[in-house]
């Protein structure tokens, strides 16, 4: 494998390449420089050269190469730059399509070319020899040559790009548009077997979408545009696979369609609702579900109702008409009387899955399911209105084939209107969700329904009708047709016929005794029969059967309780088996994932021999290449030796090359080729003619031959006619005698037939009997159990009364007292207010005051060289009082104390000394307290905290 320093010279080494002709090295080389690890970074060089990548690919069609290629480009951009790989995907499809679509248009043209009158004119030899080898035309074998490989490859290309685009939430758009250029790829070669796996392709997508939901990059389908996405892609493959007339895969994606919708719990617009059951119509008509073709009418007519308000009257009187015409072709009859257990289980579960697709109910409710059927469906059709919008030919024949009795000209009366009908019909506006609306498409079926409904009012007036008048009554078939109809009406249960051909009569009725139509005359005649014995013979008294009860209570306890018995073992039984199913089901499914484990396992391993074998035979390729050029030229001297012409191919000094010697050998051998036809053309012209002579003279003998064939034909076919018609006599007159023989057991059948008859009279009395005591005691139980059930509400809805008159009065107790407290902590709270005010209040004034004193005091001129004491200020004796007085104004020296000059005359003056100072408790000092400390001289306080006072004060140890 080549590296290269840069990416750059990768893609210059592949163009260089492609230049000189080997575009398998190039793409080789481009492939090396993909897959290798060390270009992981992503870079526009590396989308130029995918683009390069994605040419060769297609120009060599080699799809494996391109799936690798885009495959790593993905886990190189897919974080980084994804709309680069979405750049390179669409370039890689657009060139497929191209060259596709180029060798089509190839294919048609040499088809044109080739349309002419004289073909040897225009071809070759070889390509003669060819056609009448092969015994093919031209269209097939170009087809074959030009066209067929180039659409595998484009079909490859589609499920490539599908396979890495299936879990990109990225590129969920180009997903979507892969899918539909894939369909409409289908749908315009009518590739049918590619359509079906490409649904299934799709549809195993989805599945691991919603199987792995822990993957990095996966798509969200409860966003609305991914659900749009989706939902769009399985409507477009509707639509093709009705338009392929794929109608069973139509229904699987209409399956698929239904199941989206159930994993998002969401319905679809209307639109696409228009859409789904327009298709189930078609589908359901083409797999003669009459029914489920009616019900699928009736949605689509409520749904157009309702939201297409665009829709013309016209237009919606050809759908209700639709929808009653559909109705009405139902048979009217049960379609599975007489099936199996089996057979009625399957049909039942199928009916229900087909009416949650009709109902489209996402979240279906199994209590809710009502299974499908013809009166059901007819008396929606009166409830919902659709009669009021039909035509009136429709009305008239809903009247007559429903409502009204003509037993004798009712299918004359219904040929004239199914005539009308059959000829209205036609395409539908552009507005509505059915392109066209066909009426004719019914009569048939209401025909079928018309002599049903004629057979059936026959049946009720007359017991036998002759053959004739019956062909007469009935226009729409002939008398085998009708005998057709019904014997598939007796099968089902819904008439009883007898056809007599020798007599020429039809018989109605059943001659069975156990016939429905006995059944009430029989248990009319046990009842009196049953009034007259009580008459004739009184019961016994009630002690009596009270007695003969009770010596049957233990038997029938006994009985009861064994019943129960087997009925919990096999309750215990299914559970068992449930267990042991989903037990099974686990081990399936994980030996599955083991085994798609280990195919994964083996197809990396295989791919990794895949490669190296590439290598490999590469290699050797090489080497067959270097032996095939000495080959070659040892085959070019043999040539020059045989030819006979001396003509010298190769010029001095040329160039030799491995293609030069093959081309040079190839014309020598192609030259004596043609020689040799031409020999042998001679020669068959000769052995023509040898031939020719053969024949004409054989002609005769075999046409002599042939007539003595014949003659010994005949001689052997009247012999063997005649030993056929002994034969038959001999088988007759034995079947003669066999019925003379069985002709004595006649009175023996009739005494045995009396004797089943009498016993079966008996049976059937005794089981009445049984069945109507049984009833009575049931009907006293549960007389017994209403009146208890009925008591026992009375009690429980008078005592819940009782209980929540008073809980209401608890609540009510409960609602005063809160009042009550709410209403005293508001007066509390507004006292406590009260008091905060006034508190602030004098705060604020004794503040007031204590800087008014302040201003006093520093206004005050005063010279202290040393005060033995700093003035004070007299503490309020209460909250309140009057200002305070200084202290220092009234103060007088105390005895044996240091009085200043300044001060002295003031005590003096004043003729009397102060009293003595009082401490902030309110008592006189001692001698220590009125000695001044050192800290007095000092350290002046500070203003208080407090904001009550200001002062000099001294502090006190």
């Amino acid at each position: 494998m080549a590296t290269f320093a840069k990416p750059e010279n990768a893609l210059k080494r592949a163009e260089e390449l492609i230049t000189v002709g080997q575009k398998q090295e190039a793409l080789q080389a481009l492939h090396d420089l993909i897959t290798s690890r060390r270009y992981r970074a992503w870079q526009k060089t590396l989308e130029r050269i995918m683009f390069k990548y994605v040419e060769l690919c297609v120009d060599m069609r080699r799809g494996r190469f391109a799936k690798d290629g885009l495959i790593q480009y993905r886990i190189v951009c897919q974080q980084v730059n994804i709309n680069s790989l979405e750049e390179v995907i669409k370039h890689f499809m657009h060139l497929a399509t191209e060259r596709a679509e180029l060798a089509r248009n190839q294919a048609q043209a040499l088809e044109e070319a080739l349309d002419v009158e004289d073909l040897e004119a225009d071809k070759r030899p070889e390509d003669l020899m060819l056609s009448y080898v092969s015994g093919e035309k031209g269209k097939d074998r170009s087809d074959r040559e030009l066209v067929t490989p180039w659409f595998k490859f484009l079909w490859e290309t589609y499920r490539t790009v599908l396979e890495i685009l299936r879990n990109n939430s990225r590129l969920e758009a180009l997903y979507a548009m892969t899918a539909h250029r894939a369909f409409q790829f289908c749908k315009q070669y009518k590739r049918t077997t590619e359509f079906r796996r490409l649904c299934e392709i799709i549809r195993n997508h989805l599945a691991n979408l919603n199987k792995y939901r822990d993957q990095r990059d996966r798509p969200d389908l409860s966003l609305p545009e991914s659900l749009q996405l989706y939902l769009d892609t399985r409507f477009e493959q509707l639509k093709v696979a009705t338009e392929l007339s794929l109608w069973q895969e139509a229904f699987r994606s209409i399956e698929d369609i239904y199941g989206l919708m159930c994993m998002v719990k969401k319905t679809p617009k209307a639109s696409l609702m228009g859409v789904y059951y327009g298709k189930l119509t078609e589908i359901f008509w083409m797999s003669s579900n009459h029914l489920y073709h009616a019900y699928a009418w009736l949605k689509l007519f409520s749904l157009q109702k309702g939201f297409n308000k665009n829709l013309s009257q016209k237009d919606l009187q050809l759908i209700a008409s639709s929808v009653v015409l559909a109705a009405l072709s139902v048979p009217p009859y049960d379609q599975s009387y007489g099936a199996s257990h089996l057979e009625l289980e399957n049909e039942k579960e199928r009916s229900l899955r087909v009416a949650n697709l009709i109902g489209f109910e996402v979240e279906p409710k199994a209590e809710n399911r009502v299974a499908l059927s013809r009166s059901s469906l007819l008396s929606e059709l009166v409830s919902k209105g659709v009669m009021s919008c039909v035509i009136q030919e429709v009305k008239d024949l809903y009247h007559l084939l429903e409502n009204e009795f003509l037993p004798l000209d009712l299918a004359l009366k219904v040929q004239p209107i199914l005539n009308k009908i059959s000829k209205l019909g036609g395409k539908l506006s552009s507005v509505s969700s059915v392109p066209e609306v066909q009426l004719s498409q019914y009569v048939p079926a209401l025909e079928k329904l018309a002599t049903l409904r004629l057979l059936q009012q026959v049946s009720q007036v007359y017991q036998t009708i002759q053959i004739d008048n019956i062909s007469k009554m009935i226009p729409f078939f002939d008398f085998t047709a009708i005998e057709k109809i019904s014997v598939d009406a007796v099968r089902r249960n819904f008439l009883a016929i007898k056809v007599d051909h020798m007599k020429g009569a039809v018989f109605f009725g059943k001659q069975s005794i156990e016939a429905e139509g006995l059944r009430d005359h029989l248990s009319l005649f046990a009842e009196s029969l049953s009034k007259a014995r009580t008459m004739i013979y009184p019961p016994a008294k009630k002690a009596a059967k009270l007695g003969d009860a009770l010596s049957n209570l233990a038997e029938i306890v006994e009985k009861e309780h064994k019943r129960l018995l087997a009925r919990k073992s096999i309750i215990e039984k299914r559970k068992e088996e449930q267990e042991r199913l989903l037990l099974e089901m686990e081990r399936v499914e994980e030996s599955k994932r083991r085994e798609l484990q280990k195919m994964t396992e083996d197809a990396e391993q295989k791919r990794i021999a895949a490669e190296y074998e590439q290598r490999r035979s590469q290699r050797i390729l090489k080497e067959i290449e270097d032996r095939e050029l000495e080959e070659a030229q040892a085959m070019l001297q043999e040539a020059e030796k045989r030819s006979k012409r001396k003509k010298k191919p190769i010029l001095e000094g040329e160039k030799m090359t491995k293609q030069v010697i093959m081309e040079l050998a190839l014309n020598e051998q192609l030259r004596e080729r043609q020689e040799r036809e031409k020999k042998l053309q001679k020669y068959a012209k000769t052995m023509d003619h040898l031939e020719r002579a053969k024949r004409e003279e054989a002609a005769p003998l075999i046409e002599a031959a042939y007539k003595q064939r014949l003659a010994e034909e005949a001689t052997l076919h009247e012999r063997e006619q005649q030993q056929e018609v002994e034969l038959s006599r001999q088988r007759h007159a034995g079947d003669l005698e066999e019925k003379k023989r069985l002709g004595r057991m006649l009175e023996n059948k009739r005494i045995l037939q009396e004797r089943v008859v009498s016993s079966r009279e008996a049976e059937f009395n005794r089981l009445k009997q049984e069945r109507r005591e049984r009833i009575s005691q049931i009907i006293q139980s549960r007389k017994q159990e209403r009146e208890a059930r009925r008591k026992m509400l009375f009690f429980l809805r008078t005592e819940e009364e009782r209980l929540k008159r008073l809980q209401e009065e608890e609540e009510a107790l409960k609602r005063e007292e809160a009042e009550r407290r709410k209403k005293e902590e508001a007066e509390r709270q507004a006292k406590l207010d009260e008091i905060a005010e006034k508190q602030r209040l004098r705060m604020i004034e004794l503040e007031e005051k204590e800087r008014r004193l302040k201003e006093e005091i520093l206004r005050k001129p005063a010279v202290l060289p040393r005060p033995a004491e700093p003035p004070a200020l007299g503490r309020p004796t209460e909250l309140g009082g009057a200002a305070p007085v200084p202290v220092a104004a009234a103060a007088a020296p105390a005895a044996g104390k240091y009085v200043p000059r300044h001060l002295r005359g003031n005590v003096d003056a004043a003729g009397q000394a102060p009293p003595p100072e009082t401490d902030r408790w309110g008592g006189t000092g001692s001698k220590l307290d009125d000695r001044p400390s050192w800290r007095d001289e000092r350290r002046p306080t500070s203003f208080g905290s407090s904001g009550s006072r200001t002062s000099w004060s001294s502090s006190r140890r």
